[in-house]
């Protein structure tokens, strides 16, 4: 059942293409759009509120007084707890940022989150960016990570069956970038 809540998050795996449906969604008129990632850079700058609870508990990871991202990637996907430990700290300022960005919105909002468990609450639709394991590994590696870093990725986030199981709309994203526009393009009525 699809909610009609006019909230939706839009999930997927790593390279699954939640960026390129954002973007999209983003050219449609009363579609606010916003990406946790981007929340999550703002929150870890030296002035962000999850800063120094990042440095203290890695403290190796920072460097000129910021966090060197890719170096804190490194830890957290290739140790679960890890990955836990950074999501405790960052998740509830990324999520209470957005949450206070969309409160007064009235059009329809999609918040691109690269998580399967949201914080927003249960009127919250969830839209699943679909593609197979090998097609998301094929395109982490032409961004340029390497097989290794892409496979950790994957295996450390939900199981493609996962996502599908929680969604409430799928977009399929298995071929070119015209075939995503066109299931984009049939995703906007149901929003």
């Amino acid at each position: 059942m699809v909610p009609n809540n006019r909230r939706w998050v839009l999930c997927g795996g790593l390279a699954s293409g939640k960026s390129a449906v954002r973007r999209m969604l983003d050219e449609v008129e009363a579609v606010f759009t916003i990406d946790a990632d981007t929340v999550g850079r703002e929150i870890l700058k030296p002035e962000g509120p999850a800063f120094g609870d990042v440095a203290a508990a890695w403290p190796q990871v920072v460097s000129e007084g910021r966090i060197q991202r890719a170096a804190l990637a490194a830890i957290v996907f290739s140790r679960e707890a890890e990955l836990k430990r950074l999501e405790s700290i960052t998740h509830p300022h990324i999520f209470g940022t957005i949450s206070r960005r969309v409160e007064r919105f009235e059009g329809v909002v999609v918040v691109e989150a690269p998580v399967l468990d949201h914080r927003f609450g249960d009127r919250w639709g969830r839209i699943v960016v679909d593609s197979s394991d090998e097609v998301r590994l094929e395109r982490a590696v032409a961004r340029g990570m390497t097989e290794q870093d892409a496979r950790a990725r994957i295996s450390a986030q939900p199981s493609r069956e996962e996502w599908l199981a929680r969604a409430d709309v799928v977009v399929p994203n298995h071929g070119s970038l015209e075939d995503l526009e066109d299931a984009v393009s049939r995703l906007v009525p149901v929003l």
